[in-house]
């Protein structure tokens, strides 16, 4: 009860301060309080206040009232908060002015408090140190002695049978060379011609291989005999017979004695005869010259003589190939042929032969050949696989080439022999220790060894505790980090807001956040893009720069990942804020998907990890890291727009988009205040060519210009651009200047609150007021001059004839201030020259700056000379000459109809 009274009229007390607050930030006097000079006294009086308050409530009487009522309480603070609501206004402006500092301290806390996460738990025993005093077990309890544990298993592995894969790489190349082989064997049968050669039902293929290789002086001897079958059966049996000088079927012959003999006779030859050649023992002569003499027999003596020119052709062109397939042996001695029957085989069969070769050496690399393997085994293993797919004479000729093509095609798939390895190692029983109670696990002074360890981690006796000195000095580490951050903050002039800070510190946390997680493919690429994007390359490359050393250095990660996504998140902050559309973007998605991707494969191509047996693991951590690149590009386009309303960011897609003149209230302008839309497209004109000169940011001032007069649409007779020629309200109906000077100004207070109807970003809406800045409405003030003079009785005061300002803060609203000044003086010059053009802006700009509306803006008197001359250069554009065409008369175009 006593908590939930204290609870409630602490609620109450912080209610009143937050209404104190928001009344004195409305009267916009909380910063001026804060600065006075017993500021200092006042903040510590609001914080004793506050203690005071405090006690009260934790030292107020209980129910039997021995001390002080509730009532007397809350009646005292509320006399406190009376007496010192100005104290409490001027420390909530103290808080108001160091949010700038909170904002960082809170990223250094935050940022130290992530990257430090391992130095909240860390044992104060470690192996290797002297225990500080006896320890003894607890109670009796089995242990697993990890480090045996973690022998065995790697034995147990160590002892795994390698897992074996095809290597393709191999199998392509002994399909080349096989192939290979059999070409050439093509080419030698092509020299060769068609085998068999004849008809094989009147000649053998016996006998036409016979005749095709046999000797010359065997095929001389053959012709012979034939021609001695002929004239035997012509003659009576057993005579000699002798070859004739001449024979007009056959080539000329050589001078060989008779080669047949009687069966029952044997006759000397003639002295002058020369020594007969007898083949007594070769059958395939006596059957080739019985089939021939059959074939004789069958048809005629022209068709024989026609089969013997043909069988002469073969043999010379068998001879050749023989001559053809010495020489390759001879440039080639690995050749296979030499002793085959390539030439013996006919085409048939040489088609079955290489077919069936194909077929065993796909079945054989099939089943894998692993290294190491006997020669005579695999020998063996071809002769038992080749009998089932070649036909039986072509045996020896393929065991001979598939011997001299296959080799070992079985490699080491280094993946499923880890993962068999792993299996077995996990398939081993942990090793357990019995720790009895009361026995000592380490003596004082004794070293802690790695089993004391693992039985003090075991009994929670590790005194684990927070390092303190390790976590300051990552703090200082972090520090200096957001230092530099700070100080590249001032030297490239960004300007950032306590809400951008609070940005950049939530884009910063989320890589080692998702790191810590166990995400190694953090959030570099989305970090580059949105920070590129939001705030220019300056800021991206340094967050992403110091994220990189301090992750680095802090977190246990792979330094190539590492590297690669730091080298992601450097390019889409480099890039991001140059692109003009989302489809850019996309694209710039891809290109850092392939940057992280290449750079982790050509850092691991350097140092050789991608030349060893896990290359394919370096490929497809590679595309990881590619795919994340994208995927976090993509959700970094995603959450964009999100972040853009949410922190009220301008970006160059968002300003793109705020300028599309479809926009509903730029719409509205156009159709509800057209001369005000044409004012505004030709200052936005004037405006953005100044701005490009001076580096400015055009997309900002094009913007801002289109809805800078937003404003006049809540009145928009009461501007002389809108009246379209018509009478001015401002004489016939108003006649009062003061009253003119309301309408006037209220366009300024109009168009913010449209502009915060429509969720402008700030930027934009800071266009509005500071185009006019606090500057006199000039005709207005002159007849209430001219009235006062007229009526001594009214009173006139400036301040209700300007407007109410802020005077421009930034170079882009002052270059609209001063197009804007300029754009009614360019419209109403006719027929001068560009000389008296620039010499009426340089009056309307000096006016400007000598009225003090420049003094925040950061533009110089030298720049406001440039701006002038640039506004010239585009009034001319706009009024350039024209060729004067002559008028046609009208005598002539009734002539001409």
């Amino acid at each position: 009860m006593k908590m939930q009274q204290f609870l409630q009229s602490l609620i109450q007390q912080l209610t009143y301060w937050r209404r104190q607050y928001k009344a004195l930030r409305r009267k916009g006097k909380l910063l001026g309080r804060a600065k006075r000079p017993k500021g200092k006294r006042l903040r510590g009086e609001i914080l004793r206040a506050v203690i005071k308050q405090i006690f009260l409530y934790l030292l107020k009487p209980s129910e039997n009232g021995k001390h002080r009522k509730q009532g007397t309480a809350i009646a005292s603070m509320a006399k406190s908060v009376k007496t010192n609501s100005g104290i409490y206004a001027i420390g909530l402006g103290w808080l108001h002015e160091k949010r700038s500092s909170a904002i960082l301290a809170i990223a250094i806390i935050a940022l130290t408090g992530i990257l430090g996460h391992k130095l909240y738990n860390q044992p104060q025993l470690k192996v290797g140190t002297p225990a500080p005093q006896t320890i003894k077990a607890p109670y009796t309890a089995s242990i697993e002695d990890k480090k045996k544990t973690e022998a065995q298993r790697k034995a147990v592995s160590g002892r795994s049978i390698p897992v074996l894969m095809i290597d393709t790489q191999i199998n392509e190349k002994i399909d080349q060379n096989l192939q290979k082989l059999l070409d050439d064997g093509d080419e030698i049968r092509t020299v060769a011609g068609s085998f068999p050669f004849f008809d094989t039902l009147v000649l053998p293929i016996s006998i036409q291989r016979y005749l095709r290789s046999c000797s010359e002086p065997e095929w001389q001897a053959l012709l012979v005999a034939v021609e001695n079958t002929r004239n035997q059966q012509r003659k009576a049996a057993g005579q000699r017979i002798l070859v004739p000088s001449a024979y007009p079927l056959f080539p000329p012959p050589l001078t060989i004695p008779s080669l047949l003999k009687s069966d029952s006779q044997s006759t000397k030859v003639a002295p002058d005869e020369p020594k007969p050649i007898d083949f007594p023992q070769n059958a395939n002569f006596t059957s080739a010259v019985a089939e021939l003499a059959a074939y004789r027999n069958t048809t005629s003596e022209k068709n024989l003589s026609s089969l013997i020119t043909r069988i002469s052709q073969v043999r010379q062109k068998y001879t050749q190939a023989n001559t053809k397939l010495l020489q390759m042996e001879t440039a080639r001695p690995e050749t296979v042929f030499e002793g085959t029957m390539l030439l013996d085989l006919s085409d048939e069969e040489w088609a079955k032969t290489q077919t069936g070769i194909h077929e065993t050496a796909e079945r054989i690399l099939t089943q894998g050949i692993p290294l190491g393997l006997p020669k005579n085994v695999l020998q063996d293993a071809v002769s038992l696989q080749v009998q089932w797919f070649v036909p039986k004479d072509a045996e020896p000729l393929a065991i001979k080439v598939l011997s001299a093509v296959l080799q070992p095609n079985l490699k080491n798939d280094q993946e499923q022999t880890e993962q068999q390895a792993q299996k077995a190692a996990d398939g081993v029983t942990p090793v357990m220790r019995k720790v009895r109670y009361g026995e000592a696990i380490v003596n004082q002074g004794e070293q802690i060894t790695a089993w004391n360890f693992e039985v003090l981690e075991y009994y929670h006796l590790i005194r684990r505790e927070v390092n303190w000195l390790g976590l300051a000095k990552l703090g200082g580490i972090v520090t200096v980090a957001v230092g530099i951050f700070v100080w590249v903050e001032h030297r490239v002039n960004t300007q950032l807001r306590q809400r951008d800070r609070f940005l950049v510190l939530l884009l910063t946390l989320s890589t080692p956040g998702m790191v810590i997680m166990g995400v190694p493919y953090s959030t570099w690429s989305a970090i580059g893009i949105l920070l590129g994007s939001f705030y220019g390359a300056a800021s991206g490359v340094t967050v992403v720069s110091l994220l990189l050393v301090l992750v680095g250095i802090s977190l246990e990660i792979n330094p190539i990942g590492l590297l690669a996504g730091a080298a992601g998140g450097i390019l889409g902050s480099c890039m991001a804020q140059r692109l003009r559309s989302r489809e850019e973007l996309a694209l710039l998605g891809i290109a850092i998907a392939l940057t992280q991707g290449g750079i982790y494969l050509i850092v691991n191509l350097l140092i050789g990890e991608a030349f060893g047996s896990n290359w394919y693991i370096v490929l497809q951590e590679a595309a990881l890291y590619a795919l994340s690149g994208l995927a976090w590009s993509v959700v970094a386009l995603g959450l964009s727009p999100y972040l853009e309303k949410l922190f009220d960011l301008v970006t160059p897609i968002r300003l793109a988009e705020l300028a599309n003149p479809n926009r509903p209230l730029l719409k509205r302008l156009a159709t509800e205040t057209p001369g005000t839309f044409q004012h505004t497209l030709f200052v936005s004109t004037l405006a953005e060519a100044a701005a490009k000169q001076l580096g400015c940011n055009v997309e900002l001032v094009r913007a801002g210009t289109l809805y800078h007069d937003i404003g006049k649409m809540h009145d928009p007779l009461g501007f002389i651009e809108n009246q379209m020629g018509g009478p001015n309200k401002h004489d016939t109906e108003i006649n009062d200047p003061w009253k003119s000077a309301e309408i006037i100004k209220k366009h300024v207070i109009e168009g913010l609150v449209m502009a915060r109807k429509h969720l402008l970003p700030t930027a934009i809406q800071a266009f509005i007021p500071e185009h006019q800045g606090t500057m006199l409405i000039a005709y207005f003030y002159h007849q209430a001059q001219q009235m006062v003079q007229a009526d001594p009785s009214l009173t006139l005061d400036e301040a209700d004839f300007r407007y109410d300002g802020p005077i421009p803060q930034s170079r882009e609203t002052a270059i609209v201030m001063l197009a804007d000044s300029c754009e009614a003086a360019l419209r109403s010059l006719k027929d001068v020259s560009p000389e008296q053009a620039l010499t009426m802006l340089n009056n309307i700009l000096r006016a400007r700056w000598q009225d003090n509306q420049m003094v925040d803006s950061g533009i110089t008197r030298e720049e406001m000379t440039k701006i002038a001359q640039i506004f010239v250069e585009v009034w001319q554009q706009f009024h350039h000459k024209r060729i004067a065409y002559p008028k046609l008369q009208a005598s002539n175009t009734a002539r001409n109809s």
